[in-house]
């Protein structure tokens, strides 16, 4: 008894509509599952990484053998493909909404931050204020760490206070007490001036 007769499908439904649907929403998974996976390795969230990984295994291997029993169906390629194309979408998305990590924020801005300096001890934020020097004269340089998820207040509160300020977002790996490893694993120190903390 084939799967068709189990499943009471006509067979063509079945090869060429109904496989390479599922398919298309098990790659959209393990693709999901796989840039999630990345993204908590590398915030050193070693177990859950580790968990996503087998269940992103055992979903490909169930859609690579649907497409091995299919070769002469262009359907599954095309599923396959679009599944996983769609998949590394949703996996950003869904990245996204969790806001995993954190990231540190670099702001330039030739006028003085004593609102955005404010807004950091108000929000008890560690910062690093320097003063600076570029091609037009002197600029305020200011550093912090935060989680992700508040991200988009922090980029507000500089919108609000110095709008014609330059900055910067990149991902750091490791946070500790005064230090910072960034993904290419440099490290610095964060002093924490200005009183912010």
């Amino acid at each position: 008894m084939n799967l068709s007769e189990i499943l009471d499908i006509d067979a063509d439904l079945l090869n060429y509509v109904v496989i390479p649907a599922l398919i298309f929403f098990a790659r959209i998974c393990d693709v999901s599952i796989n840039t999630l996976r990345i993204i908590l390795m590398l915030n050193g969230r070693k177990y859950v990484a580790t968990i996503l990984g087998f269940f992103e295994a055992s979903i490909w291997l169930v859609a690579i053998s649907q497409i091995f029993q299919n070769l002469g169906n262009w359907q599954t390629a095309i599923a396959y493909a679009s599944g996983y194309a769609m998949g590394i979408f949703v996996g950003m998305m869904i990245e996204e909404r969790l806001a995993i990590g954190n990231v540190v924020v670099r702001v330039i801005t030739a006028k003085p931050a004593d609102g955005l300096i404010e807004f950091f001890k108000e929000k008890n934020r560690r910062f690093t204020s320097l003063a600076g020097e570029s091609g037009d004269g002197p600029v305020n340089v200011l550093f912090t760490v935060i989680k992700r998820e508040k991200l988009g207040e922090t980029l507000e509160a500089i919108k609000k206070y110095n709008p014609q300020a330059l900055y910067t977002v990149e991902g750091v790996k490791k946070v500790s007490d005064g230090e910072v490893v960034d993904d290419r694993g440099f490290s610095r120190r964060i002093f924490r001036l200005g009183g912010g903390r």
